[in-house]
């Protein structure tokens, strides 16, 4: 194999496996009211300190096709594109955006709690516009149903990416 091949190699490596993390723990979710909780935003996180960019993209893609196609790999197992087009699909579709922002924030030096909370900011805007248009539902209950439960954990796993990811990020690169 040579030297060129292996960055590749590993980069479609750790891509893949990125997107099995999110498609196995996604579906594992606690309902608070109508949106569920789930690891997907900590694994968001921790992607934006071991891939590139592009790679972050690219699994959060590969996972958004695979629950757009029927695989179960959607909050409470859920599939399909009537799920993702439901009022809380907004925040899958949200996940590519969110991961290339955090991803691009951290290369550019912004500190960790900026670059994942200006992420979140964006997952919070998209999935509760989307869940406002696909409801019916206000602007202020929107806030009240989509973000205001979901402050408290997302801080939670901010802080564990934050502390966690520069660690992994260079693990890895001992490793690889």
């Amino acid at each position: 194999m040579t030297v060129r091949a292996k960055p590749r190699l590993r980069r479609l490596t750790m891509t893949a496996a990125a997107a099995a993390v999110l498609g196995v723990l996604a579906p594992w979710a606690v309902m608070l009211g109508p949106v569920p909780v789930t690891a997907c935003t900590l694994v968001i996180y921790l992607m934006a300190f071991i891939l590139d960019r592009r790679s972050s993209l690219a699994a959060v893609l590969i996972y958004v096709l695979m629950g757009a196609a029927g695989l179960p790999v959607f909050a409470g197992f859920g599939a399909g594109l009537g799920w993702l087009l439901g009022p809380t699909g907004g925040f899958v579709l949200a996940y590519p955006v969110m991961a290339v922002l955090c991803g691009w924030l951290l290369s550019r030096g912004l500190p960790a709690w900026g670059a994942l909370g200006l992420g979140t900011l964006v997952l919070y805007v998209v999935g509760t516009g989307w869940y406002c248009l696909q409801t019916g539902v206000g602007l202020w209950g929107g806030i009240a149903v989509c973000v205001l439960p979901f402050l408290p954990g997302d801080a939670v796993k901010l802080a564990a990416a934050a502390t966690v990811g520069p660690v992994l990020r260079n693990r890895l690169k001992l490793i690889y």
